[in-house]
């Protein structure tokens, strides 16, 4: 399980609909949402 930090509940959170991406500098990185308040998370990283 990923485990992001939210900006809005101040803590970590385990990202909800995980994906997969890749940044313009060709690092792997993960996006989803926040499960608590629906916020976009973003982690850097595998």
């Amino acid at each position: 399980m990923t485990e992001a930090y939210c900006m809005k509940c101040r803590k970590k959170v385990e990202i909800k609909n995980p994906e997969k991406v890749t940044m313009k500098n060709g690092r792997p990185a993960t996006k989803g949402v926040c499960p608590v308040c629906g916020t976009k998370v973003f982690k850097i990283g595998g």
